[in-house]
């Protein structure tokens, strides 16, 4: 009987581990870069899993205002499933650590992000972005 035990047990730990390492290649983390004329985003990013930051799009990195000469600020946008667009802002003339989750509220697990880093040029000329970059989990 002892031995069975041993062997179940075995087995249990090593599904365990097995499954752990899937979910942990999974939600590894992927290189982002972006540009457009005076700004500059390389970091990384990540699906967290589900009930970890409520299953959202993680992005870490660097966001460089790139042309410090122009007096225009830098951002980062998102958007994930159906919300809103959601700015995260730069500072003129510097490279700003970014470290953000954008998640979708409703759900235990975002499935969408939609990403660019863009120049705020003010109100009177629009803005220039990055190629939009659509990710899906």
């Amino acid at each position: 009987m002892g031995q069975l035990k041993k062997s179940i047990t075995a087995a249990v730990v090593a599904g365990l581990f097995l499954s752990g390492a899937g979910v942990a290649a999974a939600d590894s983390w992927r290189e982002l870069k972006m540009r457009s004329a005076g700004v500059f985003f390389q970091g990384d990013y990540k699906w967290e899993p589900k009930f970890v930051h409520r299953g959202g799009f993680h992005v870490v990195g660097g966001l460089k205002d790139t042309d410090a000469g122009d007096g225009h600020n830098v951002y980062l946008r998102a958007k994930v499933e159906a919300y809103d667009w959601t700015r995260v802002k730069g500072v003129q003339k510097k490279t700003v650590h970014v470290d953000h989750v954008f998640f979708d509220g409703a759900m235990l697990e975002t499935n969408q992000a939609k990403i660019q880093a863009c120049r705020d040029r003010g109100s009177l000329r629009p803005d220039n972005c990055s190629k939009l970059r659509e990710f899906l989990r």
